[in-house]
């Protein structure tokens, strides 16, 4: 077996070298592999790093030449990594590597990707707060029972990190991609650990991103491969409103002789009729565009996504 860790950094030269032989002590006996991502730091960050891979050959450091953000940090490590599993922490010290052994003896139980759940959080209520709504609406959403979502803390299986596709600010919903691919996904519990040095990265900015981000997310999840589904929907909700509201006005004329140029309702059943339309329209316009780029039906599933196949299963 061999482990691979991916670490992004930003600005946090005080707490590497400690993160290093956390992570050495708490190691089973195993190949491993340690990527550190230098995300645009400002500080002596990056020399840190470069003198723990003069020490130690296991290290690969990649340097952004500015600040792209978590989710590219993370994509770019996914992309270079060779280990069987892949774990995922932070910089800052907060996520202890004595995990390491329970993350590995839960994803044996027949997991892909296990999250970890900062039980007893230490970080401040403003910050604690958003975050428990954020779960809670993202659990009922997607509905997957986690308790914590946007936890940096977790463990993949390799062919896992390989196929979840990262940008924006995606990092906060791994799990919800994993689930909707169709992998196995648990939780546990985990020993969070209070910020000794530096500060947060994430402001009060992160919460307006993380609501555009859900609808992302939902619209990636469940309606890529059928947009027509949700254009469809609105389209014809907005249409059957428009032609409830001037089908009952027109009664209204033609029975007892109401003037309808009066009425606001009118002007609102006419234009909810051209907007549905649209939105039909639309539905259908993203439809064709997806079957043309859509592979024969042969080739949509690869033997890569069969699990426990065997080898007399298996016709070339």
């Amino acid at each position: 077996m061999k482990l691979s860790f991916v670490i992004p950094v930003l600005n946090e030269e005080e707490s590497l070298e400690i993160l290093y032989n956390e992570i050495k002590q708490n190691l089973p006996e195993c190949d491993y592999e340690i990527v550190f991502i230098d995300d645009g730091s400002t500080d002596n960050s990056f020399n840190i790093l470069t003198q723990l891979y003069e020490q130690d050959n296991n290290i690969k450091i990649i340097r952004f030449r500015r600040n792209f953000g978590k989710a590219a940090a993370l994509q770019i490590g996914f992309k270079i990594v060779t280990g069987d599993y892949v774990f995922t922490m932070d910089a800052d010290l907060q996520d202890h590597p004595n995990e390491i052994p329970r993350f590995i003896a839960k994803l044996e139980e027949g997991y892909d990707v296990v999250s970890g759940w900062k039980m007893k959080r230490k970080d401040p209520i403003y910050k604690t707060l958003p975050s428990k709504l954020f779960n809670m609406i993202t659990a009922l959403t997607f509905k997957l029972k986690l308790k914590d979502f946007n936890c940096g803390y977790k463990i993949y299986r390799l062919s896992a990190v390989q196929e979840i596709a990262l940008y924006g600010e995606l990092h906060r919903y791994i799990p919800v991609l994993a689930h909707s691919l169709g992998y196995k996904v648990g939780e546990i519990a985990v020993n969070h650990r209070s910020r000794k040095f530096g500060k947060s990265k994430y402001g009060i900015e992160r919460y307006d991103r993380g609501f555009f981000d859900l609808l992302t997310v939902k619209m990636v999840t469940r309606y890529s491969k059928s947009p027509l589904y949700l254009f469809g929907r609105i389209g014809v909700i907005s249409i059957l409103l428009g032609i409830i509201l001037t089908g009952y006005l027109t009664f209204l004329k033609l029975l007892y002789g109401y003037p309808l140029t009066n009425r606001p309702l009118l002007f609102l059943g006419i234009l909810l009729i051209p907007p549905g339309l649209q939105f039909v329209s639309m539905g259908l316009i993203c439809e064709l565009i997806i079957n043309r780029s859509r592979p024969e039906p042969s080739k949509q599933i690869s033997i890569k996504d069969c699990i426990n196949i065997t080898k007399s299963e298996v016709i070339e």
